[in-house]
């Protein structure tokens, strides 16, 4: 080995020592200088992790139902027409945002959302509009003002179209006479803590589409104070045109709802409609309603609802019999396991006059009766 090759061997001898000492000083240096930073601020925390806001929230629900009748006699009211019979309900999805410009999808399938939503073809197929249950934008450029534009559910009356908004799983004869919803614009706006006021104007009551010329008016005046919450609703707009074989007809609407919480365990409700149709050049015809709701929630997995319903028929515009009256009287239990509520109810309905209902053979029945097993996972 000459002298070159022994000087090159020391030279990288040292120069590796040089690189591994550099090496152990900045990590003695960094080390340092973290025990400063600790020292300094011996409480600075780990910044979370930021979680990502979801683009909109899912809901809905799922329902079927059991219905037997005491004497072969269906219930003449929306949703549980069949009897003696397993039924489908409806099959519910909601996509919804909310925040200063909001929107919701409520899409719905199944025999309850048919009914509701309308636009089933005569041949007993479904178009797209069939199934649009609720279909609206929001924006609220202020914080006590808030527009709403598209298909929206009606602010009349105490019932909804959904089961698990309802203490009773069959409806009353108001909300089934009683419009589901309406497309076109409204304004909600606070008047106060405790006060608000909706001012709208919609299309054909019922309607996805307007086929009838105007619009009709829709209002509601709301109070909500502690427990008690009361709103005063109208509706009012033309049902039929005048051509040269019909008379122009209007509709109005007044209704009253209130829900009161007075314990804990019991709630209390009320609901008082009436209806009119004025004729041009005929004759008027209304029919009015009212009805108690009561629930008891004697533990967290069993609720009593209670409801009894009066109707007013003297124009036969819902019995199809005039001089008519009826009572209703649901008692419905819900036994709740998570999600999932299980509603065993029964019904008593009575009417004034004969052929007020009419059995499967075509009996005329001043009575019906019956009973209804229910079942909703709601998520």
């Amino acid at each position: 080995m000459n002298y070159r090759t022994t000087y090159l061997l020391c030279f990288l001898v040292v120069f590796t020592y040089v690189l591994n000492a550099q090496d152990n000083l900045t990590a003695a240096i960094t080390k340092v200088e973290a025990d400063k930073i600790d020292k300094m601020d011996p409480e600075t925390p780990t910044p979370p992790e930021e979680e990502e806001e979801s683009p909109f929230s899912i809901s809905g629900f799922v329902d079927a139902y059991y219905a037997y009748s005491f004497n072969d006699a269906a219930f003449p009211t929306s949703f549980t027409e069949s009897l003696n019979s397993f039924n489908l309900g409806m099959a519910n999805v909601v996509f919804s945002k909310e925040g200063k410009v909001g929107f919701v999808a409520d899409i719905a399938f199944g025999p309850r959302a048919e009914t509701a939503n309308g636009y089933v073809n005569d041949d007993g197929s479904i178009s797209s509009l069939s199934l649009i249950k609720q279909l609206y934008v929001t924006y609220s450029p202020l914080e006590a003002l808030t527009f709403t534009a598209g298909n929206f559910g009606t602010h009349v009356g105490y019932e909804i179209i959904d089961s698990p908004g309802n203490i009773n799983y069959s409806t009353s004869y108001m909300f089934s006479n009683g419009p589901f919803y309406h497309t076109g614009i409204k304004a909600d706006v606070s008047l106060s803590e405790s006060v608000g006021l909706m001012v709208g104007l919609f299309n054909d009551t019922d309607s996805k589409i307007d086929e009838v010329a105007g619009k009709h008016l829709g209002a509601q005046l709301s109070f909500e104070s502690g427990d008690f919450a009361g709103y005063l609703n109208f509706l009012s707009g033309q049902e039929v045109e005048e051509t040269e074989f019909t008379s122009k007809m209007t509709s109005s609407q007044i209704d009253l709802t209130a829900t009161y919480q007075a314990t804990e365990a019991l709630g209390l409700g009320v609901n008082a409609t009436s209806k009119s149709f004025n004729t041009d050049g005929g004759d008027d015809a209304s029919w009015s309603g009212a009805a108690l709701y009561a629930n008891y929630a004697f533990s967290d997995g069993f609720t009593l609802g209670l409801r009894g319903e009066y109707i007013g028929d003297k124009d036969g515009l819902i019995t199809g019999v005039t001089d008519n009256s009826l009572f209703a009287f649901t008692a419905s239990g819900n036994f709740h396991v998570g999600a999932l509520t299980i509603i065993p109810e029964i019904r008593f309905d009575s009417g004034k006059e004969e052929a007020t209902f009419t059995a499967l053979d075509g009996e005329a029945l001043k009575t019906t009766s019956g009973f209804i097993m229910a079942i909703i996972y709601a998520f």
